[in-house]
Parts: structure tokens; sequence; C-alpha cells
């Protein structure tokens, strides 16, 4: 009975001291409310104009289109609204057209309060796509809406601000890249929605006490462009050469490249299911994946004795721009700078960088409190050429590479 006794006290003992890594709260200067707002939902439906025998719907993951309507004799009106307001805007759309026989016809594009930004894609098969030619283009004077030229027929044509990326086909991504001997997969948790947050833990070999890189991405959803950029920043550094091969036997990467897979899916403008940016979540975590993305990171820091030395989080915007601190951490203070150096010099052009004190609770001043390491929130332009997105995704990951690869 004593030895029962003694047993239970030491488990007890035991499981009371086991350290819990929770990542910590910071009162940034620039506070923002992030508790959970109401969102309006999108109708999901197939829209008809019987009278004219067209058709357009809304019933894919990724889609935008909260109404359609006829105006005229082939002259049809799709509307757009974001998930709630206050919003940023970025007037986001995605649908199918077509109709019961070949006509031209006269499409606009209406946002509602908002203006005009992304140029239309369109595609036949939502795999590949292509930008619709300008000349079939017109914008009104407010730039409000925009009005399309276009040809349908029965063949579905898809309509998007933006390529579409839903959660399933980045998980198509992710699988291919879990095929590398490097590449480490789990869900670290769930979306509001219960849809998996993905990781992909990168690595060769034991991963105690390896210093950590952090890449962040989707925290908004038709910011593709940084999604494209991030996708060939991976492809370099599990590429099958020396200095990849090396740096993924010294370092360990995590990547969490869709934070708001119900946003995504939803095809919000800006927000979460919980109707909140999650780029200003990043101070006291109340909206369920930036607590369980932040607590993760925390947690392998701790449990392995590792260090965050670098944080990038991938966007979109109008232009290509780094987002940087002027607060410079302890660990590699220089690093930024010859960073964006070498970038420039590989790619010929100026670098685009933007610094600033450390203000609201966003990503990248979150590796910067909480671990001490440099954040960068690294921005691709909505029009961005796509062979240069992944040029400059493939060299902005080498010239890390080699700057970190002699570290220590």
């Amino acid at each position: 009975m004593k030895y029962v006794v003694y047993v239970g006290v030491l488990l007890f003992i035991m499981s009371s001291c086991k350290t819990t890594y929770l990542a910590k709260p910071y009162d940034f200067p620039k506070p923002v409310d992030t508790s959970t707002k109401p969102i309006e939902l999108q109708e999901k439906k197939i829209y008809h104009i019987k009278e004219q025998g067209v058709y357009a719907d809304n019933l894919f993951d990724g889609a935008r289109l909260n109404d359609f309507t006829s105006i005229g004799d082939a002259h049809f009106k799709a509307s757009f609204s974001p998930e709630n307001f206050p919003i940023n805007a970025s007037a986001y759309y995605a649908f199918r057209i077509w109709s019961e026989e070949k006509k031209s016809i006269t499409l606009e594009l209406d946002y509602t309060k908002h203006r005009h930004r992304y140029h239309p894609k369109i595609s036949f098969d939502g795999k590949l796509w292509e930008l619709l030619d300008s000349s079939y283009i017109q914008l009104s004077a407010d730039s409000i809406s925009a009005i399309l030229s276009i040809d349908i027929s029965k063949d579905t044509l898809w309509i998007a601000g933006q390529e579409v990326q839903n959660s399933s086909d980045v998980k198509e991504w992710i699988d291919k890249k879990a095929l590398h001997q490097n590449v480490h997969v789990s869900s670290i948790g769930k979306s509001r929605m219960d849809k998996d947050l993905w990781v992909m833990d990168i690595h060769n070999g034991e991963i105690k006490k390896k210093d950590i890189i952090v890449i962040l991405g989707r925290q908004h959803p038709p910011e593709v462009t940084g999604y494209f950029a991030m996708q060939a920043f991976i492809d370099e550094m599990l590429a099958d050469h020396q200095l990849s091969n090396d740096f993924r036997e010294k370092y360990r990467i995590l990547v969490l490249p869709l934070i708001n897979p119900d946003g995504v899916d939803l095809g919000h403008w800006r927000h979460n299911q919980g109707g909140v940016d999650l780029n200003r979540d990043w101070a006291y975590y109340r909206q369920p994946e930036n607590r369980q993305v932040a607590d993760y990171i925390v947690r392998q820091v701790g449990e392995q004795k590792s260090k965050v030395i670098f944080g990038l989080d991938f966007h979109s915007t109008f232009w290509d721009v780094y987002y940087t601190m002027r607060e410079l951490p302890e660990e590699i203070p220089e690093l930024k700078d010859y960073w964006l150096w070498s970038i420039s010099e590989a790619l010929g052009e100026k670098t685009n960088e933007k610094p600033s004190n450390l203000g609201g609770p966003v990503s990248k001043n979150w590796i910067f409190t909480q671990f001490g390491a440099m954040g960068i929130t690294y921005e691709i332009g909505d029009s961005t050429p796509r062979p240069f997105i992944n040029k400059k995704g493939q060299v902005s990951a080498r010239e890390l590479m080699k700057l970190l690869i002699f570290k220590d």
C-alpha cells in the first residue's frame, strides 16, 4: 500500500512539473480589437436568367458571388460584397458563367461601396488561368465597377480576381511536397470551421536545439501572389543541391502555408470565419487559428530548446515590397540588410523596403516580441508577372540560405 501511494505521489509531482509552453500576450503600441464579429455569408446557388439562357454560380470553395442579375439584352451584373465591415478594400470575386448557346455579353462587376482592385483572370477548368486582355475591360469613372466584354457558351467559364487557390488546392501542393524525405506534414489544430491547420516541418536529422525559420502564409484569402512566392521559396529550400541540402541539415523550417482556410474557402475579402483580420491578432490570440499557430511555434522552441532566428509572412498588395522593422534583434541584427541587398543584386532591381517602428499586432512584430528575431512581411504585387514571382521566390530563398549557412 505504501508503494502504491509513493508511486502515485511521484507521478503527480512529475506531471505537475511538466512545462506548458504558451505564446505570451503583448501590449502593442497600436492595439486592435480582434474579438469575434458577425459575418454575412453569400448564398450558395446557381443563378439562372431564364429569358436569356444564362447561368452563373458560386458552388465551389473559394467562390465569391453575392448576386447575378440581368440589366438588359445580353447585359448582366455580378455583385460582390465583403463578409463584414469595416474591411480592407480588397474587392474579391470568383464565379462561373455559361449559357445555353454561344453569345457575346457585357458583364458588369459591381463592388458596391468598394473600388476595383484585381484584374480579371479567366479559366475553363479552374486550374489553368490567364489574364483577360485589357482591351475587353472598362473601368467606371469612380472604379466602383468594371465592365467586361466576353463570349460565353455551354463551356463553363471561370472568372476571378486572382487564381483560385482554395484549401484543397493548397493541400494538394502540401501532399506533393510531403513526398520529399525532409518534409514532415501534420495538422497542428483546427480552424473555426474544423478545417486542418497544416504545418510542413522541414529538416534533416535531429531537431533538438536546431535554429528555426518560421514561414507563414494566406492570412488574407485573396493574396495568392504571396502564396506563389512562398511556394517558389519552399521549392528552392527543398532543391537537391549542396546549399539546400546543407541548409536542411543545419536548420529547421516551420511552414504554416494556410492560416486562414475558412476565409479562403468562403471567398472572403480579408477575414476569417470570425470576421477578423488574422494579421491583427498576434497580441492576445482571440481567434483559434492564431492561438494554435502561436502556441505550436512557442512549444516547438521550448520543447526542443531551440531559437527562432528569422520569420517571413507572405502577403500580396499593389506592388512588391518588404515591410521590415527599424528595431534590430540581438540575434543576427545585420541579416535583413544583407539579405535584401543580395536579392537586389541577384535580380538586378532596387529593393522596395518599407521599415517601420513596432506598431500593431501583426506577425512580423510578433516574431520580434516573442522571440527577439527579425520578422518581415514579404509582399508581392497583385499583378506581378507570375514567372518573375517564381524567380523572386527562388532567389530570395537562395540568398537567405547563403547568409545563414555559415552562421556560427
